[in-house]
């Protein structure tokens, strides 16, 4: 069983890796810095639900330490890991308390969370008044993490419909 949630993780984290190097290649959404539709949280949301808090924190990990060397933000590890951490911490104390079709919740609450610890970052090695962006911030990540949500969402569903294995989840 180990065996299959370490490999499971791994393609999980090769799966996170290439959708951020896509995802850093495209032109910003919006010209405020630290706006993007993180679309490697799918994955980080399918690897909480489906391989556990454990390995899915190490596909976080993993992915934004690799993610950084590979695409040459190696400043944007800083940023990422702060963010991520603080989303992802969260998230693997709420995610047992919302249902499949609920996912969308904990991934908005993770945005907005990773915006914070961003900006938190950001004001600490730069300048407070970086606290100005906040607002944006917030709501692109409400916005983002919506869209993030539904799509890990609607993979969860339709792999529970399918009849695979179930998740280490409680049932409600």
């Amino acid at each position: 069983m180990l065996t299959r949630r370490i490999t499971s993780a791994a393609l999980l984290t090769a799966a996170a890796l290439i959708i951020f190097i896509v995802e850093a290649q495209l032109p910003p959404l919006l010209p405020v810095p630290g706006i993007k539709l993180g679309l490697s949280n799918i994955v980080t949301l399918f690897a909480l639900f489906t391989v556990g808090p454990t390995m899915a924190f190490l596909v976080l990990l993993t992915r934004i330490v690799l993610g950084g060397l590979l695409t040459g933000q190696v400043v944007s590890i800083l940023y990422s890991m702060s963010g991520g951490l603080l989303a992802f911490a969260v998230s693997a104390c709420i995610y047992r308390r919302f249902p499949l079709n609920q996912v969308f919740v904990i991934s908005v609450i993770s945005a907005v969370l990773h915006n914070i610890g961003q900006i938190m970052v950001a004001a600490l090695t730069t300048s407070a008044a970086i606290f100005a962006y906040l607002p944006l911030l917030i709501a692109s990540g409400v916005i983002t993490g919506f869209f993030t949500g539904l799509c890990a969402q609607f993979v969860l569903l339709r792999r529970e419909r399918a009849g695979m294995r179930k998740t280490d989840r409680p049932k409600r």
